[in-house]
């Protein structure tokens, strides 16, 4: 058996990059068909493989949404406090919403109102808050604890439970961060499948094999969709490609898989055409903050080259 080969910290870097840049990516290419299902993408567009923004929101061609912009509030906190601090977090996450975004889900909305009125770390648990909400921005803090996976378990559920108290948003969180880990490592293809396997059977809600069909804003949908795409395709083009025309909660699925996808098969593996489209102002800050957050990581400050 051949000794698995640890990347040195420019590949990381480099796979970080990816990971971030690919969220980002993700999240502009499946704006355009959020809410729409996939009969109505193929009438509309045949298929929807071009940066153009509009959808319900009417964005820009190349504009991001909440997934891309709360990670960015996370990654800011990190950088900012040279560390984790949940309410620096909290603030970040507080700046946004006054600022107005395009966009911002019910759960979160009500997570930061409850912090801005009354300081409130932690929404209350709920049935309810099973959304993907917390999932999709938690890209920084698995960067930033790459190297340790307590603090990833710790940080990754800190941050959820601002606004999202859930055992499924819970577990999702922690394992995309694992799953994130292992490939910036250089996990081959194989290990991740059986990885990704043995989660399912953990935890069965989170079947995807066969593919349901589903892509709401459900954890549990989403995660079912990133899974069946991540692992049916081979490279980051149609990965994307066919997460987005399932519809639903196209940004966020789109940014979860582009998240993956950017990481498994780098930058370089991202259509140039999408890079090009990509919001220039958006591509240099997740770029300079996956790499702060990587080189900052407190388990990886001791692993030189």
């Amino acid at each position: 058996m051949q000794p698995v080969r640890i990347p040195d910290r420019k590949q990381i870097a480099a796979k970080a990059k990816g990971a971030f840049v690919g969220l980002a990516v993700g999240d502009a290419l499946g704006a355009t068909t959020e809410f729409m299902t996939p009969e109505e993408i193929k009438l509309q567009y045949d298929v929807h493989k071009q940066i153009i923004g509009k959808g319900w929101l009417y964005l820009k061609a190349g504009q991001v949404t909440d997934d891309t912009e709360m990670s960015i509030c996370i990654g800011r906190a990190i950088q900012k406090s040279r560390g984790w601090n949940l309410t620096a977090v909290a603030e970040e996450f507080a700046d946004w919403v006054k600022g107005r975004p395009v966009d911002v889900g019910a759960t979160c909305a009500r997570g930061i109102r409850n912090y801005i009125l009354h300081q409130t770390l932690e929404a209350k648990p709920s049935r309810w808050s099973a959304g993907n909400g917390a999932l999709m921005r938690m890209l920084p803090v698995a960067l930033y604890t790459l190297g340790n996976e307590d603090f990833l378990a710790q940080y990754v559920v800190e941050q959820a439970h601002l606004t999202h108290n859930n055992p499924l948003s819970d577990a999702a969180c922690i394992f995309f961060g694992r799953l994130l880990h292992e490939i910036m490592m250089g996990a081959e293809f194989g290990h991740l499948l059986a990885h990704t396997k043995g989660f399912v059977n953990e935890h069965p809600d989170f079947c995807y094999d066969p593919y349901p069909g589903k892509s709401s804003a459900y954890v549990v949908d989403t995660v079912q969709t990133v899974f069946h795409f991540l692992f049916s395709t081979d490279n980051f083009e149609d990965c994307l490609i066919g997460t987005v025309n399932q519809g639903g909660d196209a940004d966020t699925t789109g940014a979860l898989v582009g998240m993956l996808a950017g990481a498994f098969y780098g930058i370089e593996g991202i259509p140039k055409r999408w890079l090009k489209r990509l919001d220039s102002r958006v591509y240099s800050e997740v770029d300079a903050l996956s790499e702060y957050l990587v080189n900052h990581s407190p388990a990886l400050l001791s692993f030189k080259h």
